[in-house]
């Protein structure tokens, strides 16, 4: 459990984001980012990043590319404002390893972690892990989390991983899920989560359905995706300051 209170009792606000999917195809997207590291985030505690911050991450090797590089060293300007980071794998992004962590000054964070602040108790998590329903996911989930099948994908030189990762891109583009519920998170995945980590409140993306919901006494907020590239713009982040959570859209 991450105690935020406890480490600085002082603590003003904590922001919130995660499915931004970041790539050089997307610099509306890019530029968005750069506003809220630089700007946004000029006056708070802490960032947390629940996932998916890029489109995809294929291995730390990564970080010899510039836009990569850029974008962790970018992050690490929030260590020099006394900006604590805190970054979540995702679906897209489970790969980020020690030293893309230690390029951009970030702590990595279990999936679920409970953290409390100003007395409150909230789980957080990417929330892939809460899509029961499609079990053919949950199996590809189980498989590439370990340490077998990830140290036989890093024996592939960068080349042919960054195709492998831009014919991922390429297919989402092409062919997007269409929400339903096998791919929505199911309700005895979040009873489980709430029950085991004795909280009352959640916080999660990926399912890139935005909203509040609340539940016999539970309430579970959606991160929203971020896309400032392509069709309707879409984006924003949570605040958690002494008055609550709030839902806030960028400012760009």
């Amino acid at each position: 459990m991450l105690n935020l209170t406890d480490k600085n009792s002082a603590l003003c606000s904590i922001l919130l984001i995660s499915d931004l999917h970041l790539s050089e195809a997307l610099p509306r997207t890019v530029a968005a980012f750069e506003h809220f590291i630089c700007v946004t985030a000029g006056a708070v505690d802490s960032v947390f990043i629940l996932g998916d911050l890029f489109e995809y991450w294929i291995g730390d090797d990564m970080l010899a590319l510039p836009f990569s590089q850029y974008i962790a060293k970018l992050m690490h300007t929030l260590s020099e404002r006394g900006i604590t980071l805190y970054i979540m794998h995702g679906n897209r992004d489970f790969l980020l390893g020690p030293k893309f962590m230690k390029t951009a000054s970030a702590i990595l964070l279990p999936d679920p972690c409970v953290i409390t602040v100003f007395g409150e108790r909230i789980v957080l998590t990417h929330g892939d892990a809460l899509c029961t329903a499609d079990i053919s996911y949950q199996r590809f989930r189980r498989v590439t989390r370990t340490a077998v099948a990830q140290s036989l994908f890093f024996v592939l030189p960068l080349r042919w991983r960054e195709k492998i990762g831009e014919n991922m891109r390429r297919k989402c583009l092409v062919q997007p899920i269409q929400m339903s519920p096998q791919h929505d998170v199911t309700s005895n995945a979040l009873s489980h989560l709430f029950s085991r980590t004795h909280t009352h409140t959640m916080i999660h993306g990926h399912t890139h359905l935005p909203a509040y919901h609340y539940h016999h006494g539970t309430a579970r907020w959606v991160l929203p995706d971020w896309e400032l590239d392509h069709g309707t713009t879409r984006g924003g982040y949570l605040r958690i300051d002494k008055n609550g959570i709030h839902v806030l859209p960028l400012s760009l």
